[in-house]
């Protein structure tokens, strides 16, 4: 059994940890009867023909080990079936000539929602794959929990948390701007856990009015600062009512260099405060996995490992009701997971006082 693996799209936590899983069971069900090799730089060395054999000692001491050894890179899905002229062949073209000359029996596909979209275009090409979900922003359709999150949600808590100490010191209001452009699942998570008193996150559209008078509010109630968790892809109230070619223009007229900084100037302004702004950014992704992600990953790997030993391919694994279940990549790829304005967890912080922004 000849096995490629690959890791596509942005790095994070457990990358690493859930190619350990995999063929640590694939190495004790079949032995020498199973070869794996490395596909680097994620869909660009499967579009190249770039990979290499890899051998048991290559996936020990990894598992706390962040990054991916395989390399990653970011292939947009459309332009896997587009060509420069009739005479060359399209990415998906070349992507399947490499699975036919190296005579892959099945590829193990580690990412996110592009990923998936282009794992789906390879299995309904006939190409036995099997998927495992990244990504911090756990946006991924079909799984409850994505790995690498929890990993990022640690480092944003413990961001929020260091600046919790600062702000009171110098009685300040702090933007921290966490990670997730369409989805606000770390900013919400990150943001209870660690006390933020307003909450951003791009399925809540915020006025910015709204969240003065909550700063104000606290200020009135003898609080002497007021922590902002605000995600990347925030969008206020009067862009949320435009068309997407309106919304892209304004975003490329504004002259903030993120979101955060623009509401810090527009709550100054509201408020009269001193506004400070942190941005973590890829930090976020970096770093060894949590423990929590390493027993995901670990999970996940021993059911991917079971999907190829039983011949069962065009499936992710995903976490369902803290079971691990296998989920057809037809129902996964192209669909964002975000979050519910009126879910439990959203109510949950209003329930304890937090701002949501609107």
């Amino acid at each position: 059994m000849k096995i490629g693996m690959l890791t596509s799209g942005g790095d994070c936590q457990g990358l690493n940890s859930a190619l350990r899983g995999v063929a640590k069971t694939l190495y004790n069900e079949f032995g020498n009867q199973v070869s794996i090799y490395g596909i680097r730089d994620g869909y660009r060395g499967l579009i190249e023909g770039d990979y290499h054999k890899m051998e048991p000692r290559d996936f020990s001491d990894i598992l706390t080990l962040g990054g991916t050894i395989l390399g990653t890179s970011r292939q947009p899905f459309k332009e896997m079936t587009k060509a420069r002229d009739d005479s060359e062949e399209t990415k998906l073209e070349k992507m399947l000539a490499t699975v036919k000359k190296a005579r892959f029996d099945c590829l193990v596909i580690l990412g996110g929602n592009g990923t998936h979209k282009t794992a789906n275009l390879l299995s309904q090409h006939g190409v036995n794959v099997v998927t495992l979900p990244k990504t911090i922003d756990n946006d991924l359709w079909g799984t409850e929990m994505t790995f690498g999150f929890q990993s990022a949600m640690d480092i944003a808590v413990s961001v929020i948390d260091s600046i919790h100490s600062t702000a009171f010191s110098h009685s300040r209001v702090f933007i921290v701007e966490v990670m997730g452009h369409k989805a606000g699942w770390l900013t919400l998570y990150a943001g209870i856990a660690s006390g933020a008193d307003v909450i951003v996150i791009p399925e809540i559209p915020y006025s910015a009015e709204k969240i003065a008078q909550a700063i104000e509010r606290r200020q009135e109630s003898g609080k002497r600062f007021s922590i902002l968790a605000v995600a990347e892809g925030a969008v206020s109230r009067e862009e949320a009512k435009m068309s997407k070619k309106e919304f892209k223009a304004a975003r490329e007229a504004m002259t903030h260099p993120s979101i955060s900084y623009r509401l810090a100037s527009e709550l100054k302004e509201l408020t009269g405060q001193e506004i400070r702004v942190t941005i973590p950014g890829h930090y976020q992704r970096g770093g060894i996995p949590c423990a929590a992600d390493r027993l995901l990953t670990s999970r996940l790997g021993v059911a991917a490992a079971e999907l190829i030993r039983d011949g069962k391919f065009g499936y992710m694994v995903a976490l369902q009701n803290n079971c691990i279940v296998p989920v057809p990549l037809s129902e996964v790829a192209g669909k964002l997971k975000t979050v519910p304005p009126d879910g439990e967890v959203v109510r949950a912080a209003r329930a304890l006082g937090l701002c949501m922004g609107d």
